[in-house]
């Protein structure tokens, strides 16, 4: 019989409201804590929220991405007491136009657990100097949900000129360590068979060291909610602010056409708006600001609101490693559009409208579709509710988990 074992998580970042790292923190570190293992969370800012007796070891840094304001940011770096090497990198680095967090995360983890007395540490997605420090002392399960070169790519594509190109290269300069780093990694999970193949081809990392084990996705919290009524016209989407890779551009295009035939048409955008950026620039010259409502810091339960108010889903992303709100939309059985690409398809099967990527076009024909004939996607909306929860419920997936960290254990040890 297998024992019970103490587990580290670390997380550069666990943002509770924004993207999907925060999430899958908490959801793995819950999954993981009902089979009776302890779990203790390392982080760096934005802090996760965690289910009261997981306790979370704070790896502050100095959150200089919590502003852009360069005196905000000094002030940051003073305010520091004790100040360190790993201090020092950040704030120069960051003020060179680098986000030097992932390292530095990587070597203040790797003096924190010197003297370790966990099982194995599950790293999610540091992909760093320090993990394969700790990873010669200590089982480790490193988790890449898709290699950052992707949204490299997309980034690079929709860049103007030739300096927004070279900041966004000295941004992704932490690339070249990831490069390094996969390659040496013993053990490797990943959300998608899709990921997969990109982690082996853009990080040059053996498949034979990569373990395929999806997300799962809170399907209690999001479920259809009969004594909520949907909201007509609302379509809702989930996009970080000026994300290429969210292809956010294209549902706001669709919108544009869309507002002539269903002026009442508005779209809830989970995120946050930021001031002056291109997305807002591209609402106003669109004139859809009355059709556009963002909704920022919302719990779990709130967002499964606002899906239970609308009618159709969107993601249009131009890539997902795994991508939660596929799932969430589809947990919450309302019918959804979503792109045709990279792990889409995997979580998505038969039961959602898929569409090429970059294409507005479709995106409007397809909303037109289901406003036009709701009931017969309604019917497929339920199909794919009942295929989340046969496919991505968390009680097997952690149990997939506890069985790869098992054997990564017993590796570490022969």
């Amino acid at each position: 019989m297998n024992h019970k074992l103490n587990i580290a998580i670390s997380s550069y970042r666990s943002a509770p409201f924004g993207g999907g790292q925060g999430i899958f923190i908490y959801e793995l570190s819950k999954a993981l804590q009902a089979l009776g293992h302890n779990v203790d969370i390392i982080s760096g800012p934005p802090y996760p929220n965690l289910e009261p007796d997981i306790n979370l070891i704070k790896s502050p840094g100095l959150d200089l991405f919590s502003t852009f304001v360069f005196k905000e940011r000094l002030s940051l770096f003073r305010n520091k007491k004790n100040k360190s090497l790993e201090d020092w990198y950040e704030f120069f680095s960051t003020l060179l136009g680098g986000f030097p967090e992932i390292k530095t995360f990587g070597d203040r983890l790797n003096k924190l657990l010197s003297n370790s007395s966990y099982d194995v540490l599950i790293d999610n997605q540091s992909i760093s100097f320090g993990i394969l420090e700790i990873q010669k002392r200590l089982p480790v399960l490193e988790i890449i949900h898709h290699p950052i070169t992707k949204d490299y790519k997309y980034d690079l594509e929709f860049s103007k000129g030739i300096i927004q190109k070279i900041s966004k290269w000295r941004w992704f300069s932490f690339l070249k360590m990831q490069k390094k780093v996969a390659p040496k990694l013993r053990a490797i999970s990943t959300p998608s068979f899709n990921s997969k193949k990109d982690i082996a081809k853009d990080f040059n990392v053996s498949s034979n060291n990569i373990s395929v084990i999806p997300n799962g996705i809170d399907f209690q919290k999001f479920s259809p909610k009969k004594n909520i009524s949907r909201y007509p016209g609302q379509i809702i989407t989930t996009a970080s602010a000026d994300v290429p890779l969210k292809g956010l551009d294209f549902s706001l295009s669709a919108l544009a056409e869309l507002k002539k035939d269903f002026p009442y048409i508005r779209l809830v955008i989970i995120g946050a708006a930021r001031a002056g950026g291109h997305t807002e620039r591209l609402i106003q010259k669109l004139k859809i600001e009355a059709n556009v409502v963002y909704k920022t810091n919302l719990t779990k339960e709130e967002i499964a609101i606002e899906y239970a108010n609308s009618n159709i889903a969107i993601v249009s992303s131009l890539y997902e490693g795994f991508g939660f709100p596929v799932g969430e939309a589809m947990a919450s059985g309302i019918p959804l559009i979503a792109t045709n690409v990279a792990s889409i398809p995997e979580i998505t099967s038969t039961f959602a409208e898929l569409i090429p990527a970059s294409d507005s076009k479709s995106i409007e024909r397809s909303i037109r579709n289901i406003l036009s004939n709701p009931s017969k996607y309604q019917n497929r909306a339920d199909e794919g509710r009942k295929h989340i929860i046969d496919n991505f419920d968390w009680d097997k997936i952690s149990k997939s988990y506890e069985s790869l960290i098992y054997r990564i254990i017993h590796d570490f040890k022969c």
